[in-house]
């Protein structure tokens, strides 16, 4: 085949340190921007970036030039940095050192753009871990719970 055609549809999930709610409402819509543009500028085509105040989900499309592991480097050195510049209650903002990412079927892409939509509405019922643990098993994830959280 002489042409490289991909289409893979992600879905990212991490926390910040030690899930500490320091993305408030106020900075949200600025940082889910700038981690679009950093996304977008890696040819990885953002589709839906929301979260609660402890973690993020960004639903895109990975490019067919850049490692997944390359595409969360950069997100997350970038925005932490960014975020520091935003203010002193940011000033000791970092992301988690690992993350959940997930391939979603395009028949799918509308459930996960509205479970992204409407997580402040899901984490009334359920925090952070319970959903992560659920994404594992929904994807038949092997792993051991001590290392998952530090």
């Amino acid at each position: 085949m002489g042409q490289s055609l991909v289409k893979n549809y992600m879905h990212i999930v991490f926390s910040t340190k030690y899930r500490q709610a320091l993305i408030s409402e106020e900075i949200e819509p600025e940082l889910y921007a700038y981690i679009g543009g950093i996304c977008n500028k890696l040819s990885c085509q953002v589709i839906k970036i929301g979260g609660c105040a402890d973690h993020i989900h960004i639903l895109c499309l990975l490019s067919k030039k850049i490692a997944l592991m390359k595409l969360l480097e950069e997100v997350k050195s970038h925005s932490s940095k960014w975020i520091k510049t935003k203010g002193k209650e940011f000033e000791n903002f970092y992301w988690q050192d690992g993350y959940g990412a997930f391939s979603v079927n395009p028949s799918e892409i509308d459930v996960v753009i509205n479970y992204i939509a409407y997580q402040k509405t899901h984490h009334l019922k359920r925090g952070f871990q319970d959903e992560f643990r659920l994404f594992l098993k929904k994807y038949e994830v092997e792993y051991d719970e001590k290392y998952v959280w530090d």
